[in-house]
């Protein structure tokens, strides 16, 4: 079995770095590295997006809850197709007119301040270390659980892959990894979960028989089966997409608005035919593996159901695909939040970038060794629910309604924040306050949008000149400015 999974993570991660190395450089510009020089066809943007969404860590993770507690855990792919339904309806289009790079330039272009562009950085850097962590700490559970070695060989074969990727071009050849790559990824889940089922025989009938049996909550709400916890995790999924740094800069890497639009469509139809694989995975690791941890279900499936041989095969196929999902996730979330930081820090450019990206895959590393390997879901999800506490309000708020400030923005990020962040500790801590500790998003995002708005009404003085302008610059569609309708903030970006 070591032999195929050696292989397969190792032809991936090289197949990976080519791929990002071979992409035709169109600039060398800030644009180029940062938002792939805003010129990615919708559909293989749509590809890109849905590729990093699907992460191994998620994936591997949901499986082994649906596994272990049952049908509500079913629920849990919804909010990824429900949270895209939000981001087109409210985000993506006003957002692209905006010209902005990333979360943080948003915030200071709409309201005209530099210390909530350092604020909001530091919460992209904090929700971009955790879903990092998640995909390190997953990594490494591959890399132990079937080969026997030290896991931070698995984290330090999916870090040095990424840094290059990133090194090579930026966002620009994260987009080429990222959308090639989830075809591979696709097929070989699926089809490696196709060929357990219909190998053993396994009746679609059991899909209903699936029970749950009760658990305590995890962190942030993860395998919690009842009502609360399920719906608390469909919110924080629904809102928290919007936020997540490295899903929203795919936003700015299309042309216009228009073509935005048509790249989240294309992502729910492509996340549509992803979401087959942990209710299919779930249902058979329920059946066929028993006492295994939640992220390691999916990958003892192939060796119990079928031992011998073609189980090794098919266990390299998917320790492939899920290090192709490592691969696209952490390098597209070392580009998004490097670029914010590197932006935050010093003046936009490539030199900078670089830098930016490295320090933060080091801090990564740092907090993926001196933490314990968990459920990577619930780091996941704990990303989701910061996101969703924080970021939400801010572009909902800041794209709908004129009066915000950014007095209002700060008070509603440092609630937001640290709501979910007390009550995360708190459950860690062993202090059960039922669905308050487990499920953070219930509170912490109306908290969080009723301080915004409050704060921003008793601090009218605080509101940014010329905030009509840019709510017309948001809101006009394209077609009716003229041709030029590429609108960046920023003086030093440039077409290639």
């Amino acid at each position: 079995m070591s032999v195929a999974v050696l292989t397969g993570i190792a032809f991936v991660l090289v197949l990976g770095v080519t791929v990002g190395a071979a992409r035709p450089r169109r600039s060398s510009g800030v644009s180029d590295f940062y938002v792939a020089s805003r010129a990615v066809p919708p559909w293989w943007n749509g590809a890109a997006i849905t590729s990093e969404y699907t992460s191994a860590a998620a994936c591997l993770g949901t499986a082994g809850l649906i596994a272990m507690h049952g049908s509500p855990m079913l629920w849990y792919p919804a909010g990824a197709a429900a949270g895209f339904v939000v981001v087109l309806a409210l985000v993506v289009a006003p957002l692209r007119r905006s010209g902005t790079y990333t979360l943080p330039d948003f915030a200071e272009w709409r309201l005209r301040s530099v210390r909530l562009r350092r604020f909001t950085t530091c919460f992209v850097l904090v929700i971009g270390l955790v879903f990092l962590v998640a995909q390190l700490h997953a990594a490494g559970v591959v890399v132990r659980l079937l080969t026997g070695l030290p896991p931070w060989l698995g984290w330090a074969a999916v870090a040095v892959a990424a840094l290059g990727v990133a090194f090579a071009g930026g966002l620009g050849s994260v987009t080429s990894v990222q959308a090639s790559q989830f075809w591979l990824k696709l097929a070989v889940f699926v089809g490696v979960g196709v060929a357990c089922w219909w190998t053993v025989g396994t009746r679609p009938v059991a899909l209903l028989e699936v029970a749950y049996r009760a658990g305590s909550a995890g962190l942030a709400g993860a395998g919690d089966p009842s009502l609360a916890g399920v719906l608390a995790v469909l919110l924080a999924s629904a809102l928290g997409t919007m936020g997540l740094p490295h899903v929203i800069v795919r936003v700015y890497t299309d042309r216009d608005g228009r073509g935005a639009r048509r790249s989240i469509v294309a992502t729910q139809v492509l996340l549509a035919a992803f979401c087959v694989v942990p209710p299919l995975y779930g249902v058979l690791g329920r059946v066929h593996v028993r006492g295994a941890a939640a992220d390691e279900i999916v990958l003892l499936l192939p060796a119990r159901m079928l031992p011998g041989v073609l189980g090794d095969v098919l266990t390299g196929l998917l320790a492939a695909g899920a290090f192709a999902a490592f691969l696209a996730t952490t390098a597209g979330v070392l580009v998004a939040v490097g670029g914010a930081v590197s932006a935050c820090v010093s003046r936009a450019g490539v030199r900078p970038f670089r830098t930016a990206v490295a320090g933060v895959l080091v801090a990564a590393l740092v907090l993926t060794a001196v933490t314990i390997p968990g459920v990577s879901v619930a780091l996941v999800l704990l990303g989701f629910s910061l996101s969703a506490a924080t970021f939400c309000p801010l572009l909902v708020l800041g794209i709908w309604w004129r009066r915000l400030t950014d007095v209002g923005v700060a008070a509603g990020f440092a609630l937001g924040g640290g709501v979910t962040g007390a009550l995360v500790l708190a459950e860690q801590a062993g202090v059960k306050m039922g669905a308050l500790t487990s499920c953070p998003a219930p509170v912490a995002v109306p908290l969080s949008f009723a301080v915004m708005v409050v704060t921003s009404l008793v601090t009218p003085g605080r509101l940014p000149r010329g905030v009509g302008r840019m709510m017309v610059r948001m809101h006009v569609p394209e077609h009716r400015v003229g041709p030029s309708a590429y609108r960046s903030s920023r003086r030093d970006d440039r077409w290639s």
